[in-house]
């Protein structure tokens, strides 16, 4: 399904995970996150046709890593012009940390219970 990345409620949802997939390089980039929503079921979402991850995350933090905002860039200095791509940007609340993403697009993915 598709997910309109800027009407998220991003805003103390719970990032759980990360997994990068270069499986199959170049042809299938992906980076997937499990978010815990803060207003509904936890979910996957999906960033397809990766060109760029970009993390600075801190750890040694018990607390879980929730979300202070996320939006998409238009104006980021990698945003290349010609390019059909977005960049994601995710900030946490609980240790500071910055993730980046430049992306054809971004689905959300039902978790199977």
């Amino acid at each position: 399904m598709y997910l309109n990345f800027d009407d998220c409620y991003w805003h103390d949802s719970i990032l759980q995970n990360i997994f990068i997939d270069r499986s199959n390089p170049g042809e299938s980039d992906t980076v997937e996150m499990t978010i815990d929503w803060y207003d509904e079921p936890a979910s996957k979402i999906v960033f397809k046709n990766v060109v760029l991850f970009k993390a600075t995350l801190n750890f040694g933090i018990y607390v879980k890593e929730t979300i202070l905002q996320a939006w998409i860039a238009t104006d980021d200095p990698d945003l290349k012009k010609g390019q059909r791509l977005n960049c994601y940007m995710i900030e946490t609340n609980s240790t500071g940390g910055i993730i980046k993403i430049i992306a054809e697009s971004v689905e959300k993915v039902a978790l199977i219970q």
